[in-house]
């Protein structure tokens, strides 16, 4: 048996290729949107893809399942059938190599296993799957793809539908479900690895472990989520698993529905396209275009071109997916086409596919001085300063709401940055003072609301330096 975690550090995404070298066939479990990567790697093994399986409908990705079966008609396509008919991925129906699954189904690819099993609670359809390696003489599973069940030392979050998508009531049912699962799987051999969709960074949980998988025995025994669902009462787990939960960004609450009724078919990735100054300079002001500024945060608060967002490379999906709306067409400023292929590689994971191009970073030294902007920065000495002076002003913390209650500044408000876009009509109209723990956040934040009308003032400074007297 062949077995290879494939990794997405932008999204702390986990994608698994098993294949059984008997026979040379292949399956792919929740790919993402770029499969060039699944058939590269497949072919250096001497494998073939011939089927498809996720463990539910993601919503902090663009699935690859549809992009596959367009691709190869022929390709089998695994597919929750649990969780009730709003829960279904209605554009796999009508295709010839779809196969529902429920609880307890179990198929195979070459001479491996892989069981189904119903684990309602991050998603009303989620299941995980048993890997057994039937053709190396095996009649216990090896493995448990465990998607957004359960984590290395965490389990998948149940709140989701209710904090991204609005689905209101279903937080609460969604904890009393996972409990149960979890509950459910308690049988499974200490040996039995655990190989989980995402690690530490991604928002599908709040205490994600960084090694990339683990054992059932193992996560028994440490990983309090779990531990709590075996040990104690169901309430108990129900007030620990919704709480301290991070905000997820604003992009999440559009993919359930895009991978329900099935994305856009790419057939490839698109180009990074060489732009000019002379065909951006006329486009600043159009609200449905925008520039993705991948600068260090230094040279973006020197200047930028007018309506400009920051998307730093080690937060470029997060800003990006936060800020960005879906039908706004965007671009990538940086350094030469290279890098602009992997922005827009990781802005068609998240479904932002209108691209225009890129615009190499150079060329700004030749930008008019009308293009230029920035906003008015600080430091947390100075803000006290402008406390005072600004009687009308609005103090805007844009931490998480576990960073904020630890200490924030007196009277500050708190939307977390990737909550920003949904929550700008909360904004008042007068001027900011935007704040966060290291300055990052607060750039990009200050960005994507000047962009919006608004005075800012970024605080580019670390929270530790801001003075106890303006601090409760």
């Amino acid at each position: 048996m062949f077995l290879k975690q494939i990794s997405n550090p932008a999204l702390a995404q986990y994608s698994y290729l098993i294949g059984c070298q008997r026979t040379g066939a292949a399956i792919v479990v929740d790919p993402e949107r770029d499969i060039d990567r699944y058939r590269e790697i497949a072919t250096s093994e001497g494998l073939k893809i011939s089927a498809i399986a996720e463990t539910h409908i993601h919503a902090d990705f663009v699935s690859g399942a549809r992009e596959f079966a367009a691709a190869d008609p022929s390709i089998k396509l695994y597919l929750s059938a649990e969780g009730g008919p709003d829960w279904q991925s209605e554009w796999a129906k009508a295709l010839p190599g779809y196969n529902p699954l429920h609880d307890g189904d179990s198929f195979k690819i070459g001479n491996i296993e892989l069981q189904a099993i119903h684990t309602p609670g991050h998603t009303p359809e989620h299941m995980v799957f048993l890997v057994t390696d039937r053709g190396g003489g095996a009649n216990e599973p090896i493995a448990m793809l465990s998607g957004d069940f359960l984590f290395v030392g965490d389990a998948g979050r149940p709140d989701l539908l209710e904090q991204a998508a609005g689905l209101k009531g279903t937080q609460e049912l969604g904890a009393r479900a996972l409990y149960k699962s979890l509950r459910k799987v308690s049988e499974l051999p200490c040996h039995v690895q655990v190989l989980p969709a995402h690690g530490a960074g991604s928002a599908c949980g709040k205490a994600l472990g960084s090694i990339p998988n683990s054992t059932f025995g193992y996560e028994e025994k440490f990983n309090p989520a779990l531990k709590l669902a075996l040990n104690q009462s169901e309430d108990a787990f129900v007030d620990f698993i919704l709480s301290g939960q991070p905000e997820p960004p604003a992009y999440f609450a559009s993919m359930k529905r895009v991978n329900r009724v099935g994305p856009a078919v790419l057939g490839k990735l698109p180009e990074a396209r060489l732009l000019s100054l002379d065909e951006i300079l006329p486009r600043l002001n159009e609200s449905g275009f925008v520039i993705l500024d991948t600068r260090s945060r230094a040279e973006f608060l020197e200047g930028h071109l007018r309506g400009s967002l920051f998307t730093p490379p080690e937060k470029f999906s997060d800003f990006a997916g936060s800020y960005l709306s879906p039908e706004q067409e965007t671009v990538i400023l940086t350094e030469n086409a290279a890098a602009a292929q992997d922005y827009i590689r990781q802005l068609v994971r998240i479904g932002f596919d209108h691209i225009a191009g890129f615009l190499p970073a150079a060329s700004l030294a030749a930008a008019p001085a009308e293009a230029i902007v920035k906003f008015p920065t600080a430091d947390f000495q100075a803000v006290q300063a402008l406390l005072v002076g600004n009687g009308d002003s609005f103090t805007l913390d844009v931490r998480k709401a576990t960073e904020f209650a630890g200490a924030h500044v007196r009277n500050a408000h708190n939307f977390a940055h990737t909550r920003l876009r949904p929550c700008l009509v909360e904004i008042p109209r007068v001027p900011l003072i935007v704040n966060c723990q290291t300055g990052q956040r607060a750039t990009g934040a200050s960005a994507f609301l000047a962009r919006n009308g608004y005075t800012v003032t970024c605080v580019a400074d670390k929270f530790e330096n801001a003075p106890k007297a303006i601090l409760e």
